[in-house]
């Protein structure tokens, strides 16, 4: 199979295709062949292994491979169709088309999956490519809402709303029955307000620390608005959630927990399945939907690298594995 490894860290360059033997397939485990899969800022960040770009230095560089990744195929989300199933395996069937998202790494023609893992079958209504750009930027988004016990009749902040993340926490938020407010840039305020936003603040023209609003939860996608920064801008008992941890916000996270009512919540996004099938269900009722920013197929990985390590993606960037360049 082909496959897309990154054997040095470095700028996107060092992507290069190469030939691997099929994963071997484990009786719990099933075999997909990748139709679509998502370039993401964490893979961005892997890639290029810096202390620039890698939170919790030097730590996350010792776990991920001091001189060379250890886990060289990069990728989370993944769509595609089940070529072959363990003899353990019961939920699933060949031919099933799926969706989720896993650790192996997701650049590559197949991957093997397992049963139990973060693996649901494909929303209906959504293409492949769609389908790929949902799983870890939507779980993430329901994941750390929940995190932050979102409730109905809050005010919830979104900052990075027009991110992978964002862009689902806008809708999820929503679903919930809270009151939305996103930030994003200017060149995406339309976007946000048609994700449901009540309220879209760009943040090149407004800061929302100083307009006197106070929030129930703050959700900082992109760890770029410090909790010391957000917190007067939450509810006595505000919750202030990120995606993104550095050292700064695990010594906010202790002393939070045990000092002061307005608290800072963050962690790793959980890989339950039940969460790909409510999404699904969603999905397919019409009450959320993917932003796509730029499709690219294998042969373009490295420059949709590039366009994401410009910091200024909106939603997702899907590679097409099953496309070919002219």
């Amino acid at each position: 199979m082909k496959a897309v490894l990154c054997n040095r860290y470095g700028p996107p360059d060092v992507l290069e295709m190469h030939e691997l033997e099929k994963p071997e397939l484990q009786e719990n485990e099933v075999l997909i062949r990748v139709h679509a899969t998502t370039v993401s800022s964490g893979d961005s960040r892997i890639r290029n292994g810096n202390r620039k770009t890698l939170p919790l230095w030097p730590i996350s560089k010792m776990a991920l491979g001091i001189r060379r990744p250890r886990k060289n195929i990069l990728g989370m989300d993944f769509s595609g169709q089940i070529e072959e199933v363990g003899k353990d395996v019961t939920q699933f069937c060949k031919g099933d088309q799926v969706y989720g998202f896993c650790g192996k790494g997701t650049y590559a023609e197949y991957i093997s999956v397992r049963e139990a893992g973060s693996l649901s079958l494909k929303p209906s209504s959504m293409s492949y490519e769609e389908a790929a750009s949902v799983p870890f930027g939507a779980v993430s988004a329901l994941d750390f809402l929940r995190k932050g016990k979102i409730q109905a009749g809050q005010k919830v902040l979104i900052y990075g709303a027009s991110g992978s993340v964002g862009t689902y926490a806008i809708q999820l938020a929503k679903l919930f029955g809270a009151e939305v407010t996103g930030v994003c840039s200017t060149r995406n305020v339309e976007l946000v307000k048609s994700l449901g936003a009540d309220h879209v603040i760009d943040y090149k023209n407004e800061d929302y620390t100083k307009n006197g609003e106070k929030y129930d939860l703050i959700f900082d996608t992109l760890g770029k608005s410090p909790f010391s920064r957000s917190k007067k801008s939450l509810q006595e008992k505000g919750l202030y959630v990120t995606a993104v941890v550095d050292y700064r916000e695990v010594a906010q996270i202790l002393i939070t927990s045990k000092f002061g009512k307005k608290k800072i919540i963050s962690g790793i996004a959980g890989e339950d399945p039940g969460d790909l099938k409510y999404l699904k269900e969603l999905i397919e009722e019409g009450k959320i939907k993917a932003v796509i920013d730029r499709k690219y197929t294998k042969e373009q990985i490295a420059e949709a690298h590039r366009y994401v390590d410009e910091g200024h993606k909106v939603g997702n960037v899907v590679i097409n594995w099953e496309a070919r360049s002219d």
